[in-house]
């Protein structure tokens, strides 16, 4: 059928609207995991240009000015600062390959009319997965902007209980 949807009812529409609340959920958690990526290169790139530059106005303007890349650019520019591992470099790559998994291909899961069990214990264990490595590395871009934020170390709880929160919350 050339329409995604049509006039005959889905026989899985229960475990179908329990998937993509869970997908939307997921998606969620990666744009914000996007977003967290660029505000920390951001904050990076205008503390060296600060340190730089003593004119107040010009630090300002440059501010103003950054634009964000793609996040796959973003990551790579982050990586390439001192104070970033190799572990925790590789863990943000991961994340970002996860948040693409989730943003661009794990709604694909053909016709509605043709979902089975099989495809959706397979379709549910990959975005578990990604989810997996999206949680790692937006567990660490969101530990870093506590931190620049709120010029403190941040708190270990929320750090460790991260997964497990984020995991309730997508699957339920």
């Amino acid at each position: 059928m050339s329409w995604s949807l049509g006039y005959r009812p889905i026989e899985a529409q229960a475990a179908l609207d329990g998937y993509f609340l869970s997908l939307g959920k997921a998606l969620y958690i990666a744009t914000a995991f996007e977003a967290k990526v660029q505000y920390v290169l951001r904050i990076a790139k205008l503390i060296d240009f600060a340190e730089q530059t003593p004119d107040h106005e010009s630090v300002m303007s440059f501010g103003k000015a950054l634009r964000d890349k793609n996040l796959g650019a973003t990551l790579r520019e982050l990586g390439l600062r001192d104070h970033i591992c190799a572990e925790d470099a590789s863990n943000l790559d991961r994340a970002r390959n996860a948040r693409n998994y989730i943003a661009h291909e794990a709604a694909h899961i053909g016709t509605v009319y043709d979902v089975n069990d099989k495809l959706f214990s397979e379709t549910r264990e990959t975005l578990r997965t990604q989810l997996e490595a999206l949680i790692k590395g937006d567990n660490l871009i969101s530990s870093w902007v506590y931190e620049i934020e709120e010029r403190e170390p941040a708190p270990e709880g929320i750090q460790q209980d991260y997964h497990d929160l984020v995991t309730r919350w997508v699957f339920g």
